[in-house]
């Protein structure tokens, strides 16, 4: 039985006062760090492999089904407006298309050939790489994928929460980040998906900043999509220029991006 699926090491968790119910998630959570930090080191090489193939043009793509296949399309969906880059440079794929996102598509994960099939609507090539998300490490969708992603020459990533299972046979950097069993048997929804959106948020987040995304330690690149990162951008600009609120906002508002306003007054 994979590590995923193993039993709790709780029982009768219906008698338990909802104080215990809470204490012992909280227990088992705090278990993940860990255990994606025995990772860094492949995460490392698989983030400065995808940065390598983006200065040439590359794209990302994310591949699961169920909680790992939103997860994806979560961490994927972020970046553009977290660092303005175009919609298509990190993609989330999710066996059943959009509509898994809310709600389960019967069968979708058990077909092997589709996510290939998906990815190549991308006019997927040589510069691209394909992470694939599963839990189990098993999921056909997900391996069906990273395996013909290999075969046509795409570097392959695969993150997991069990060991030498076929998802890392088929990535060319595995992450198996083993968190135990669930507190709710079989629930990868809780630490397993936990790992995996700590594991994402490192990918993504570093690659952005290694392709120059991020100024000292602030999102400059933002999109101004809201009045909350309206404000955001002209906090940046006061604490970056040394400058007054009101010519700030002015600053904004005349260029459109906090890098862009910062540029235009270096050059001045």
């Amino acid at each position: 039985m994979s590590i995923t699926e193993s039993s709790s090491n709780y029982q009768d968790l219906e008698k338990m006062p909802t104080a215990e119910l809470l204490d012992n998630i909280n227990r088992e959570d705090k278990t993940v760090a860990s255990a994606v930090e025995k990772q860094i080191p492949r995460i490392e090489k698989l983030v400065n492999a995808i940065v390598e193939r983006m200065q040439k043009g590359g794209r990302l793509f994310y591949i699961g089904a169920g909680t790992s296949g939103r997860l994806g399309i979560l961490d994927a969906s972020e970046c553009p407006p977290t660092y303005g880059v175009p919609h298509g440079l990190v993609i989330g794929i999710m066996a059943g298309g959009d509509e898994a996102i809310r709600k389960a598509v019967e069968f979708a994960e058990d077909d092997f050939d589709q996510a290939w099939k998906d990815l190549q609507t991308h006019d997927i090539n040589k510069n691209d790489v394909v992470i694939g998300i599963a839990a189990s490490g098993r999921t056909p969708y997900v391996v069906g994928g990273l395996k013909a992603a290999r075969q046509n020459h795409l570097l392959t990533g695969g993150i997991t929460c069990n060991l030498d299972s076929e998802l890392s046979k088929n990535s060319d950097i595995a992450i198996e980040v083993v968190v135990g069993p669930e507190f709710v048997t079989g629930s990868t929804r809780m630490k397993a998906g936990t790992a995996q959106k700590l594991v994402l948020n490192m990918i993504s987040t570093a690659v952005m900043i290694k392709l120059g995304r991020v100024k000292g330690n602030k999102m400059v690149d933002m999109q101004l999509s809201n009045v909350k990162l309206v404000k955001r951008g002209v906090k940046m600009l006061m604490e970056e220029l040394s400058i007054p609120e009101g010519e700030a906002s002015h600053l904004l508002e005349q260029y459109g991006s906090v890098r862009k306003a910062i540029n235009a007054v270096m050059k001045k």
